[in-house]
């Protein structure tokens, strides 16, 4: 506490009148901020307890109420800057505490209390408790929107947990019942008020969890104080609701009341009618949505059918009739079958020239037995003049020996001739087309090369036979390397 204040200190004056001297007269304005100035320094801020009466909120938030007890009362204010921060609605006749520095109004001499935080009375260590609460729970993470399970597209059966008797439980059903009767409900009975509330509100998670007949939970209560909503901030129940394996939504209390169960939920709804209104789509928009994939089925249907149908005509511009396909074998066999004969004939044409001309090189060699016969008659008649009387015996068996000579020269030309015959015979067992006549073939690939080797094949290969008569084609079924 601050030493006494003299009104010379407020009028700056160093010294007080003398003894017996008039003291100076102040005005109304003056004396007012004299007080304004006595209160901010003498009294200090501080807390404040008693019951709203006349609470008015002005067109620009601020809030203007009466704070009183049994025996005495004072305005208050709390400007909008403030007010926003305040997690509840004011009301008349609710005990609250003030944390408020003593002011006085100087226009009309009103002495007023300036609101800095407002919060409902026996209230304090609550609210701390929560805070400190709140702050360990996110720090480890529970309230990340990372961890939130996201609502079932379609809901059949909904889960609630809450008391039979409350209120809020009457508003639940009524909506779920007007908006979707199609949808299932099943109520697990819990405690949401008192010392055995957080405990009861576990156990009946845990039953949901065992039963496994669901689709998604609803917590719901109805408003209260925050004694009364003091069950859904447990640290156990909140550790419950993280880890269960169904989206869980909290429609406890008003819009303004916030508990852990809100932030720890999946989906936080500001009433519990807002819960059941979450959950439940209407008929209507399923109807609506059905229309609408019904129709993106049909559009997407119809574009389907239009790209088949193009590629249809596309393609049967591409196909030919079997009709005009065994036309083009047809003329295909024709072409490859005078190519057939042509090379045929020209192979006879070749072979039969060499033929010709082997025989002419016989021909050629061939002696002239008549011109020789007469050279050796004249060679006899002269060796015989030219012999004497004792070697005509040995002429005379010459002479035999040239008749037997010109005998067998019938035989030896005989013989040419069967050899002849043989070498003729040899070179037309030699003519590839003679070998196809004996049951052979020649088989050509895509390129019209002759195949050697298995190895060279490939399944689903087209290849063409010549045989003795005619050509075939044929596609490898199997190739054995």
């Amino acid at each position: 506490m601050t030493k006494k204040m003299n009104v010379n200190d407020f009028y700056g004056i160093d010294k007080p009148s003398p003894l017996g001297q008039e003291k100076p007269v102040v005005s109304v304005s003056q004396l007012n901020r004299y007080v304004t100035r006595v209160l901010s320094e003498q009294i200090d801020v501080l807390w404040i307890k008693g019951e709203i009466s006349n609470f008015i909120q002005s067109a620009a938030g601020h809030w203007y109420f009466t704070l009183k007890d049994d025996h005495a009362q004072v305005r208050a204010v709390m400007f909008r800057g403030k007010a926003v921060s305040v997690d509840f609605r004011p009301q008349n006749g609710m005990e609250v505490e003030v944390f408020a520095q003593v002011t006085l109004y100087e226009p009309r001499g009103d002495y007023q209390l300036q609101v800095w935080q407002l919060r409902q009375s026996g209230l304090g260590n609550l609210h701390e408790t929560f805070l400190r609460l709140k702050d360990k729970l996110e720090k480890e993470g529970l309230f990340d929107a990372r961890r939130k399970k996201p609502l079932p597209s379609f809901i059949r059966t909904v889960g609630i947990i809450t008391s039979l008797g409350a209120a809020a439980l009457q508003d639940v059903l009524t909506a779920i019942r007007r908006r979707a009767p199609y949808m299932r409900i099943i109520i697990y009975p819990s405690l949401v008020q008192g010392k055995e509330a957080p405990q009861s509100l576990i156990n009946a998670l845990s039953q949901v969890k065992e039963r496994q007949e669901i689709d998604v939970l609803l917590m719901v209560r109805g408003g209260g104080s925050i004694e009364d909503l003091w069950a859904f901030n447990d640290e156990q129940l909140a550790r419950e609701i993280d880890q269960f394996p169904l989206p869980v939504v909290s429609g406890v209390g008003h819009e303004t009341d916030f508990t852990i169960t809100d932030f720890v939920a999946d989906v936080r709804a500001p009433t519990p009618t807002a819960a059941a209104e979450l959950v439940s789509v209407t008929t209507e928009a399923w109807q609506n949505t059905i229309s609408h994939y019904l129709q993106r089925l049909y559009r997407a249907f119809t574009h389907q059918e239009q790209t088949y149908i193009m590629r249809l005509d596309r393609a049967s511009h591409r196909l030919i009739s079997p009709q005009q396909r065994l036309q083009q074998w047809f003329e295909k066999t024709q072409f490859l079958h005078q190519r057939l004969e042509k090379n045929i004939h020209q192979q006879l044409k070749d072979n039969a020239l060499l033929l010709n001309q082997e025989v002419r090189a016989l021909q050629q060699n061939r002696p002239d037995i008549t011109v020789l016969r007469h050279q050796v008659e004249s060679l006899e008649k002269r060796l015989y003049r030219s012999l004497p009387q004792q070697i005509i015996p040995k002429q005379e068996k010459i002479k035999q020996y040239t008749y037997q000579l010109i005998r067998l020269m019938p035989r030896l030309w005989q013989y040419k001739q069967s050899q002849l015959e043989a070498k003729k015979a040899s070179l037309y067992a030699y003519n590839p087309r003679a070998i196809l006549q004996r049951g052979y073939s020649i088989t050509y690939d895509e390129q019209m090369k002759v195949v050697r080797q298995a190895k060279q094949l490939q399944k689903g290969q087209t290849l063409q036979i010549e045989l003795g008569q005619g050509r075939v084609n044929v596609c490898v079924l199997d190739a054995d390397n």
